[in-house]
């Protein structure tokens, strides 16, 4: 068994490697496609710790990803330099500051943003919380719209563009990567870091599904008043749960800027936070595989239903916008969905249905009288009327 998981497991990981060289044969357009894919799924294995793990619903999630995108935008970008004289006098060149300071950077700020967010909403549950963390994405990006003046530190709608590509010392995934005659299309570099990205994104959420924390985020989940009656701190529970998701937020919003090389208030609208909710939900809540596959299938479903509305709107002569009938398809695919498979596409399997092991033929214990006693409730006066087992 050992050596039939391994064996499947060298498959799917030298297909991983292959997928975008192949892809980009057929177009960078395809590459670009997967690459957005696996930045969604950072951003849904993040809120799966705060929506999957904590059960708390967070529909301002994509504020996190704004703060992520404007960090590095800022660090990477000759904005400041061009904005203010004394950013120019301290750094002359401009900051063009290294991708390991600043999703360490990204990381905390967003964070700390998720336990700013989390503490005021300690006790609110269900819409409520809902409504205050839809209220806060709306702030940050109402704030990133107009912090323009009278400091231009955002640049307000016209938003950042000339941002840096990620470096790797002398590698710059801007450029395509030329070995012998062969050539590596950037996109395709682009997609082995944020593939990295993801897999040490799904260890860290999988080790701190199976920990202690986790557990007790699962407890307050299934009942926040049972989990604190059996001592769990549950104000500092959650703060974490916001502080954790946020920070994968902040993480994957440093690398879509890195890797757009511009960015404004409208790429962090609500809709997007709809979406990224979507993906958790319709693939599985708190399962892993769920999530992704989630996150997979509506990221490159809208761009894939480009090929099958353009030619519906060639046929009705135009009269049919084809950004309306992809918005249908996308629709009618999640009414299916959830119709069909209610708890998702991959949702946790049920656990304790079934306390045999396979083949085991064990049947179980039947609980026996202690003699004398004509009945279970004559053993100890006032007793509950229950039977007394003796261990073998």
């Amino acid at each position: 068994m050992k050596s039939k998981n391994l064996i499947v497991f060298l498959i799917a990981a030298l297909a991983l490697l292959a997928l975008p060289l192949l892809l980009q044969t057929q177009g960078n357009a395809w590459v670009r496609i997967v690459d957005i894919a696996l930045l969604y799924v950072l951003l849904a294995l993040g809120l799966n710790i705060v929506v999957g793990y904590a059960g708390l619903l967070d529909l301002g999630y994509v504020a996190f990803f704004a703060i992520g995108a404007y960090l590095y935008a800022l660090m990477g970008s000759p904005h400041l330099t061009e904005t203010f004289p004394a950013f120019k006098a301290m750094f002359p060149n401009g900051l063009h500051t290294s991708l390991l300071i600043v999703i360490p950077l990204a990381l905390g700020l967003a964070g700390v943003f998720g336990v700013l967010l989390g503490a005021p909403t300690l006790r609110l549950r269900g819409d409520y919380l809902a409504i205050v963390t839809l209220g806060f994405g709306e702030i940050i990006r109402v704030f990133l719209n107009t912090l323009d003046h009278p400091y231009n530190i955002t640049n307000g709608p016209k938003g950042l563009d000339a941002i840096d590509p990620v470096h790797f010392w002398s590698l710059n995934l801007g450029k395509p990567l030329k070995l012998g005659d062969y050539t590596i299309s950037s996109v395709s570099l682009y997609y082995y870091l944020f593939l990295a990205l993801v897999i040490v994104t799904v260890i860290i959420s999988h080790r701190l599904q199976l920990s202690r924390v986790g557990r007790a985020w699962m407890a307050i989940r299934e009942d926040e008043i049972a989990a604190k009656a059996m001592g769990i701190n549950t104000r500092n529970l959650k703060l974490l749960a916001f502080g954790m998701g946020a920070s994968f937020g902040g993480m994957s919003g440093a690398m879509f800027a890195a890797f757009q090389s511009f960015v404004s208030p409208e790429s962090f609208s609500l809709m997007e936070s709809v979406m990224i909710v979507a993906m958790v939900v319709l693939g599985g809540i708190g399962h892993l595989p769920g999530v992704i596959l989630g996150a997979v299938l509506l990221a490159a479903l809208p761009e894939v239903l480009r090929y099958v509305a353009g030619p519906l709107q060639a046929m009705t002569d135009g009269r049919l916008d084809a950004s309306i009938l992809r918005q249908l398809f996308i629709a009618l695919a999640m009414i299916v969905i959830m119709l069909v498979r209610p708890r998702g596409l991959w949702p946790s399997p049920d656990h304790g249905k079934s306390l045999k092991r396979k083949g085991s033929d064990a049947t179980p214990v039947t609980p026996i009288e202690a003699p004398g006693v004509d009945s279970p409730a004559d053993a100890v006066p006032g007793s509950p009327s229950r039977p007394m087992s003796i261990n073998p």
